[in-house]
């Protein structure tokens, strides 16, 4: 019992990883990608997680070799500007990302609900109670805390959505062919470049990469523990390969083999019943809610993390200013029920910075991997630097992708 106990908290930091990847807006990506295009775009979730593999492990070397966090070595070897850009645009990212997460969880249970409450439960109270679970978590301040719930929403989660994988999963022969790398036909009412981006924004998240560090470092690991944090890496990118497909395979062998474009995620509530049975949309429907607060905790915790390992010091969540910033950070999960429309000017503001974040992150790992008097003999390798601009180019396409199609939102309001 001891060993499967220590084996699991081995795991964690990666667990952790996963369920701040996979949330709502993965869920809306993936079942957009499978709705509109079948399985033909499975590669991209392969590609993305590959990269986020390689990467992560990347980081978490970086520290092993130096002792030092991404923040801290670009505080440091750069300019302290640089780690206050992430700070800034991973805040913003995290905001809206809490104000899309709440909008989509409250509009989903109030749709669900409808099922036994006459005229449903207000998105507002769905809300509330949602921010409140969360709030009273981060209280408690307590890092194994957070993890070990995070830890049961993210089983939830994978076990749901692998259930609906299984009841309305495609022929493999289509799964088959969605490795094969290819662009789909576009339509006036779609754009696969567009849905291709938001696969790879909601998977390659720079955020990710320079948590790892802070996780690394906090979990102790040295060079010796060097295969822990491979497989660690491994484990968080094969989960979220796994269950990415598992919804676009979802979305692609009920809403695709009809025809339906799917819109917003909360189609699927009503979509899928008729086609799957109230069963699947049960499942559906707890598995969603489970990646939506899965991602809430690392969101509201991220810029607490971030201000500690900025300053050197040791986390600490019980600070009465982190718990405001919770606060504050929480409540932005009401302007959606509140003013019942999408925030879009935040929404783009978080989007546009997302598009310059992921190669900024790629070029200043690049830059103090390669720095000899701070690597020594763990200096990135030829076939490191490689992948790294290979990563780079492609971040710079995704970022041109993603500008496009902020610029389309913009022009269609």
């Amino acid at each position: 019992m001891d060993k499967i106990t220590t084996f699991f908290k081995l795991l964690l930091p990666g667990i952790f990883l996963f369920g701040f990847t996979v949330g709502t807006g993965s869920v809306t990506s993936m079942a957009k990608a499978g709705a509109d295009y079948g399985m033909s775009l499975l590669w991209t979730i392969f590609i993305s997680c590959a990269i986020t593999f390689f990467l992560i492990s990347l980081f978490g070397k970086f520290t092993l070799a130096t002792g030092l966090t991404a923040l801290q070595a670009f505080k440091k070897h750069i300019h302290p500007a640089v780690s206050l850009f992430f700070i800034v645009a991973l805040t913003t990212q995290i905001s809206g990302s809490v104000i899309g997460v709440m909008g989509i969880l409250a509009d989903v249970c109030y749709e669900w609900s409808k099922n036994f409450v006459d005229g449903g439960i207000s998105p507002l109270y769905c809300s509330l109670f949602f921010i409140a679970f969360v709030y009273v978590i981060f209280l408690i301040g307590k890092i194994e805390v957070f993890e070990k719930v995070l830890a049961l929403f993210v089983a939830v989660m994978a076990v749901c959505f692998l259930i609906n994988f299984f009841i309305l999963m495609p022929p493999a022969m289509d799964i088959a062919q969605g490795m094969i790398p290819n662009i789909p036909d576009t339509s006036p009412d779609k754009s696969a470049f567009l849905v291709i981006a938001s696969m790879v924004g909601t998977t390659v998240f720079s955020g990710l990469f320079i948590l790892r560090t802070i996780l690394v470092k906090e979990a102790g690991w040295t060079l010796a523990d060097a295969k822990i944090q491979n497989r660690d890496a491994l484990f968080s990118a094969f989960l979220m390969f796994i269950v990415s497909m598992s919804i676009m395979a979802a979305a692609a062998g009920s809403l695709y083999v009809e025809g339906i474009t799917l819109v917003n995620v909360t189609q699927m509530i009503y979509l899928l019943e008729p086609l799957a049975g109230a069963a699947a949309v049960t499942i559906f429907t707890i598995g969603l809610i489970a990646a939506g607060i899965s991602s809430q905790f690392p969101n509201v915790a991220l810029l607490p993390w971030l201000l500690d390992d900025f300053f050197e010091r040791k986390p600490n969540l019980k600070r009465t200013s982190y718990r405001i910033i919770a606060l504050v950070i929480s409540s932005l999960g009401l302007i959606v029920p509140i003013f019942n429309a999408k925030p879009i000017a935040v929404m783009v503001s978080s989007q546009a910075f997302g598009a310059l974040v992921l190669p900024a992150t790629v070029a200043s790992i690049f830059y103090v991997g390669n720095k000899a008097s701070l690597m020594k003999e763990y200096k990135f390798s030829t076939v490191t630097n490689v992948l790294l601009v290979l990563i780079f180019i492609f971040a710079l396409v995704m970022s041109y992708m993603s500008y496009n199609g902020i610029m389309t939102t913009l022009r269609s309001l």
